[in-house]
């Protein structure tokens, strides 16, 4: 485990709906000291789906604030249940929250800086531009959205950064990846936060560009993929075991509710410890990981049933869980 995570009582103290389909929580953590915490940084918060506890992790918006922390939740429809649940609450709404911790970290000596954000994904890249902005460093945000109306926290950016925000949108100033990239340093770093879609399309564009991978720093949403959540099937030969998966479950959960091992960490696709093999498919893999590479992606050969999931079909895998070897490593420890 890359990190343990510590947890608190917690009250929601403010609720403001920030778009049409995003509301901003201010949470406050009953000690009355929020952690601080680096741009990039997230909050784990316990919710309950289908009356079973549950958890979902949500970008810190901005700076630390002292006695609070605030997230904003966009309501996806196609969603696991984390979001209802999260727009069911109220002011004054008990829930338990972890402390801060940060696995899209922002490197502060670089020369340049280009912050994409898509929809929802300004959640992160909104910290890291006010600490760019603080340091007078040399970065642009494009924030692109489907509609203006979709663009989260776009006036008080707009009062923060001033010319330094670019706003895209498809019924106005649509975005161009190659343009963008372009407009970069060679040195450059680009931050990016934003659906699966958008992720796939920038590192195409940013490899088109011969650009070195390692300034492509990026993190995406664990529900987001290239086709809408179904249930399916994944089947466990050496254990004998079939599972379905729900559409608002992952396959992680599901494996692990039916009682199959799975070691995991992060559970947001981005660690690939939970990968299984896969051993064959009569589905198409919607992989939603940032862990394997596009060709390993093509492979087929793998998947993180933390967030990818299977459309039109079943899916036969290996867990590489193994009762003997541990009955075995248990007798030795005896």
């Amino acid at each position: 485990m890359r990190f343990h995570l510590v947890w608190e009582d917690a009250v929601i103290r403010s609720i403001r709906t920030v778009t049409p389909t995003v509301r901003e929580f201010i949470i406050a953590p009953s000690s009355g000291a929020a952690k601080r915490f680096a741009p990039g940084s997230h909050l784990n918060v316990t919710v309950l789906i289908n009356d079973q506890p549950d958890t979902r992790s949500y970008s810190l918006v901005g700076e630390p604030m002292g006695d609070a922390y605030r997230i904003a939740v966009k309501r996806q429809p196609e969603s696991r249940g984390g979001s209802d649940y999260m727009w069911s609450l109220t002011e004054g709404a008990r829930i338990t929250v972890s402390d801060p911790h940060n696995l899209f970290e922002l490197d502060l000596g670089r020369p340049q800086y280009l912050l994409l954000a898509g929809g929802i994904g300004i959640t992160p890249i909104y910290g890291m531009a006010l600490a760019l902005q603080r340091r007078n460093a040399d970065f642009r945000l494009v924030y692109a959205a489907r509609t203006a109306d979709e663009l989260a926290f776009a006036d008080d950016l707009r009062d923060a950064l001033g010319d330094r925000l670019e706003l895209r949108t498809d019924d106005g100033t649509r975005l161009d990846l190659a343009a963008e990239i372009g407009r970069l340093a060679p040195d450059g770093d680009l931050y990016l936060c934003g659906p699966m879609g958008l992720l796939d399309a920038v590192r195409r564009a940013w490899a088109d560009a011969g650009r070195h991978p390692a300034n492509l720093r990026y993190e995406t949403f664990g529900s987001s993929g290239h086709a809408a959540p179904e249930a399916f099937t994944v089947k466990i030969p050496n254990l004998g075991v079939e599972v379905v998966v729900p559409e608002n479950q992952s396959m992680l959960d599901a494996l692990e509710s039916a009682g199959v091992a799975v070691v995991s960490d992060c559970r947001r696709g981005e660690c690939g410890i939970c990968k299984v093999r896969v051993l064959a498919s009569d589905g198409e893999i919607d992989h939603r990981d940032v862990f394997f590479s596009e060709e390993e992606k093509d492979a087929g050969e793998a998947m993180c049933p933390c967030v990818s999931r299977v459309t039109g079909g079943s899916v036969t895998v290996d867990t590489w869980y193994r009762a003997d070897a541990i009955s075995k490593s248990l007798e030795a420890a005896e």
